[in-house]
């Protein structure tokens, strides 16, 4: 740049060998998303489907944390919800069980109006709740694709916007965490509707974001790979039926070929990175899918 297109206050610093200090004033928020006020003692944290999982992981780990949980299953899972608790409550955190189906969104904004009432002002939710089903393309029916968007899309909708107006409505952020998973980078073969939904939530994750950041509600999802749990252990059996495998090959073999860290995962890797989402660490993270596969995938 020329000398002469400079202004003639800054071309006179230049010559006498030094430039004025320039200070920018960049407005903050001074206030971190997942700190509660200082007239809330405790943080408070939703966790859906988390009777037994990852889910079950999450609610332990952000107990573990420092966070009272609603812990919310389906009734079926009662038993497991109220286990849970108990665990919980060892832990010397509270918690309470909120059987609620999340696909239903009268049922989500009860959720919500009863971990304020039971626990304090909401903090953190995690749309965790989800189904998976093995079944080729072809052989899908109208309501295997309907269910299947309606825990896993529509559920994590109505967590995330019930969530989003109680956080709006205190006043003071917070955050809202959903269940994605690897196939919403990269779908598996006769997991079709699956994939399309969780890819539905990292979308619908990053739109959140955008429209929430102005409340200081920070959308993020976590996305597991293979998972010990009972819904990789149905995923590994249907495979099996129509690929002729015994039960347990099949996640064996995606095990060695396809997981550069050579093990399945268990709840706890994904309970770990939903801890960090939960932290005012992560309070300048937004829109974001975290992968937590041993390495499938690579973003």
């Amino acid at each position: 740049m020329s000398l002469n297109l400079l202004p003639r206050a800054f071309q006179a610093s230049l010559r006498l060998g030094s430039a004025s200090r320039v200070t920018i004033n960049v407005p903050r928020w001074t206030r971190p998303y997942a700190t509660p006020p200082a007239e809330q003692k405790n943080r408070t944290a939703i966790v859906t489907g988390s009777a037994r999982g990852i889910g079950k992981a999450i609610a332990l780990r952000l107990a573990q944390d420092g966070y009272d949980i609603c812990v919310n299953d389906i009734p079926a899972n009662r038993t497991g919800a109220d286990d849970v608790v108990s665990e919980i409550k060892s832990l010397g955190r509270n918690a309470f069980p909120f059987m609620a189906d999340v696909s239903n969104l009268q049922e989500v904004e009860k959720l919500v109006e009863a971990s304020v009432s039971e626990l304090g002002p909401l903090n953190t939710m995690v749309a965790n709740a989800g189904i998976a089903q093995v079944k080729a393309l072809l052989d899908l029916t109208e309501h295997d694709l309907k269910r299947m968007f309606e825990i896993n899309v529509f559920g994590v909708f109505n967590c995330y916007s019930t969530a989003a107006k109680q956080m709006i409505k205190q006043g003071s952020g917070g955050k809202l965490l959903g269940a994605a998973s690897i196939v919403a980078f990269k779908p598996f073969a006769l997991l079709s509707h699956y994939s399309a939904s969780k890819w539905a939530v990292r979308g619908m994750t990053q739109a959140f974001a955008m429209e929430m950041a102005e409340h200081r509600i920070t959308v993020n999802a976590y996305a597991p790979g293979i998972v010990g749990t009972a819904m990789w252990e149905l995923i590994d059996e249907e495979l099996g039926k129509k690929r002729g495998a015994k039960k347990g090959d099949t996640i064996k073999k995606y095990t060695d070929e396809l997981i550069a860290l050579g093990r399945t995962s268990v709840p706890e890797d994904v309970s770990k990175t939903v801890s960090f989402l939960s932290s005012p660490d992560a309070d300048y993270m937004t829109g974001q899918t975290i992968v937590i596969d041993g390495g499938i995938i690579f973003t």
